[in-house]
């Protein structure tokens, strides 16, 4: 990791290198958008045919009856893994289970304060959604249960998982879940497959979950057809503190780090001697780690600060997918963020596994604009409005005069051919 001030001599590549950070990952997806763009179009057009050509290429797979998983085999899963795998994967099912149902919104009506006008709103699901389950250098059974879950939560009826090579955890978490349909698919295709449908696979409304460049890309070219959650670029961890300890500020570092040699890892202090110290302690750490130590080397960063003020701004200008700070104090200036975690026992990899917020986290600098994926990214809001004759009487003229200075007079004489045929009883 590589350690820049933000003032005195440092202070102009520290500003280069911030701005550099705040457009991270948008010129990343350009890079492969023809091939996707490729794939995408073929699986559109020609279904099944151009699916099981790039399946074959990709993930080896020869006809489109190998692509669907049984419950039996999703069963077996279950019962080869171990039983304290069993046991880990019932508590963070529980644990997800429950957060996602604290955040469900309810449905509602109100009755006031304009008498005679009722407005709420109802909470729908989505009738399907796809849910992408990465299985490159991990396996991903986490993934499975952080976004299939929120969707149960939401009362979605259709859930389909696909994963190209899933391993036998991942099957095993799906088995727990009782999920019907898991197709051993991945990449752009997959996307493409979900978007749009094929004989094998029917479409669904939304796609959720993170992947690759090629399936970020598939996943901002099928946008306009099928919805999406977020476009996810490589995981992050940022890390602003004035008092933890080295040794637990470095292992949150390294475990962001191994997920991918793109990983991006940032500590952001205005203590020199702990600045150091962290450096020293990521170095031993990452000595039996290649990817973390890969990672650290080419995007490690930690900034010295002038002020514990600079430091927060600095956190906020980053809108980091993963932050740690010291206290619940700090949480008073934290704007942007996927997901927080407070103090020294708050391991990030927790947030990962079992805590019960969502791991599936917006990356990029889009923790600006939006949070993690949760259950209302499964739900419509309908809103609902219902007058009675003295409601419409003393908010119609009121409507119609906001309509005619818009120009829209269609718009007013819907208005005001119901008060008049009130006025005449």
């Amino acid at each position: 990791m590589k350690i820049i001030r933000t003032n005195g001599k440092s202070e102009r590549q520290a500003a280069k290198l911030l701005a550099s950070l705040q457009h991270r990952g948008r010129a990343a997806l350009d890079t492969v958008l023809p091939a996707v763009r490729r794939i995408v179009s073929d699986v559109r057009k020609q279904g099944d045919r151009a699916l099981m050509r790039y399946a074959a290429q990709f993930d080896g797979l020869t006809e489109p009856a190998t692509l669907r998983f049984t419950p039996e085999e999703m069963a077996a899963a279950w019962e080869v893994i171990s039983p304290s795998l069993r046991a880990a994967l019932i508590t963070a099912e529980s644990q997800i289970r429950n957060f996602a149902l604290r955040q469900l919104p309810p449905s509602w009506n109100d009755d006031g304060p304009m008498p005679g006008l009722m407005t709420g709103q109802l909470v729908r699901p989505l009738s399907s959604v796809g849910c992408y389950v990465p299985s490159g250098r991990h396996p991903l059974p986490s993934t499975l249960l952080m976004t299939a879950i929120p969707a149960q939560v939401a009362g979605v009826l259709r859930i389909v998982v696909v994963s190209p090579k899933p391993a036998t955890e991942t099957l095993a978490a799906a088995h727990l879940l009782g999920i019907k349909e898991f197709y051993c698919l991945g990449g752009a295709q997959a996307v493409a497959a979900l978007a749009y449908g094929t004989a094998t696979i029917g479409s669904v409304d939304k796609i959720v979950g993170p992947g690759n460049l090629y399936v970020t890309a598939a996943k901002r070219l099928v946008a306009f057809d099928c919805g999406i959650d977020m476009l996810a670029g490589p995981t992050e961890i940022v890390v602003t503190s004035e008092r933890g300890l080295p040794a637990d500020i470095a292992a949150d570092l390294v475990a962001q780090a191994e997920h991918d040699p793109e990983s991006l890892a940032i500590f952001i202090t205005n203590k020199h001697d702990l600045a150091k110290a962290v450096v020293v302690e990521t170095k031993l750490r990452c000595r039996d780690n290649p990817v973390a130590h890969e990672s650290l080397s080419r995007k490690g960063v930690v900034f010295i600060t002038g002020s514990y003020e600079e430091s927060c701004d600095i956190t906020n200008m980053l809108a980091p997918e993963h932050l740690t700070v010291d206290s619940r104090a700090d949480l008073d200036w934290v704007l942007n963020a996927g997901s927080v975690f407070i103090g020294r026992w708050s391991a990030q990899p927790m947030g990962d596994y079992i805590s019960g917020p969502n791991h599936t986290l917006p990356t990029g600098g889009m923790a600006r604009v939006r949070g993690g994926l949760s259950v209302n990214d499964f739900i419509k809001l309908i809103t609902v409005q219902e007058y009675s004759a003295s409601a419409l009487r003393t908010l119609g003229p009121k409507a119609a005069l906001l309509a005619e200075a818009e120009g829209l007079i269609g718009h007013a004489e819907a208005i005001r051919t119901r008060l008049q045929r009130r006025s005449r009883g």
